[in-house]
């Protein structure tokens, strides 16, 4: 469950992403990820709470990128209420995509920021330099002594038609996705990562768009089966 062939980032470089997490009798852990919007809002994909009872006990880590060890920078919320996209299908993964409300509002800093989504005047399909982000165990870490520390990659988004060609995807995009790798593999987002962010540099202007939430893939960075994620743009008015 984790970003593969990504690198460990610095404390604050990706100040809106956030660790969505549930406490069980065995301990509390990282579920999912999602991007802080407004102080009191966080985006995510509706996958993530497909079996999860009582959300309110769950709780939202905020400017936090090495989860084993927050530090004083970072917030921790819990959840007041869940918006899940009305027509939202579990079987299709068609309009997976979710907002939480926070029970507080949190403040922004160096460390805690919003994310920009963009609306229908983005050509998102001509960003460039686009980057994942996720969770992942340590690697060389005794299980005893995992960290979870982010991770980020470099990827490319994907023509959807290819995407949808039958050696990759066969028919499975959909109209409110993205598609995100590389076609031999080598980097991707993995389970632990729904609601990963998906951001691409604006091509004229030194900040990232939020353009999509990791939704789904087959594998992980496996040839052919680039993640797909749920296209932010293609929400924007339901957001």
């Amino acid at each position: 469950s984790h970003v593969v062939g990504g690198t460990g980032v610095q404390p604050g470089a990706w100040p809106g992403i956030v660790s969505i997490q549930a406490t069980w009798q065995n301990g509390t852990w990282h579920m999912c990820t999602g991007v802080l919007l407004s102080s009191q809002w966080v985006l995510t994909v509706a996958h993530c709470f497909a079996r999860a009872g009582d959300v309110s006990m769950w709780e939202v880590v905020i400017g936090a990128t090495d989860l084993s060890q927050p530090g004083p920078e970072a917030a921790v919320r819990h959840i007041q209420r869940l918006l899940v996209h009305q027509h939202y299908v579990a079987a299709t993964a068609r309009n997976d995509i979710a907002l939480l409300e926070l029970e507080q509002p949190v403040e922004c800093s160096d460390y805690i920021q919003l994310g920009c989504v963009p609306d229908a005047s983005l050509r998102v399909s001509e960003l460039k330099s686009c980057y994942i982000a996720g969770w992942s165990f340590a690697r060389g870490e005794l299980p005893s002594r995992m960290c979870m520390v982010l991770q980020e990659a470099k990827v490319h988004l994907m023509d959807t038609e290819l995407c949808n060609s039958s050696p990759w995807y066969a028919g499975a995009v959909h109209a409110d996705n993205l598609c995100a790798g590389y076609p031999q593999g080598s980097i991707d987002t993995c389970q632990g990562d729904s609601g990963g962010p998906l951001v691409c540099k604006d091509n004229r202007a030194d900040y990232y768009w939020l353009v999509g939430m990791k939704s789904w893939g087959r594998g992980c960075d496996t040839a052919r089966h680039p993640g797909i994620y749920s296209s932010t743009q293609h929400f924007y008015n339901w957001i």
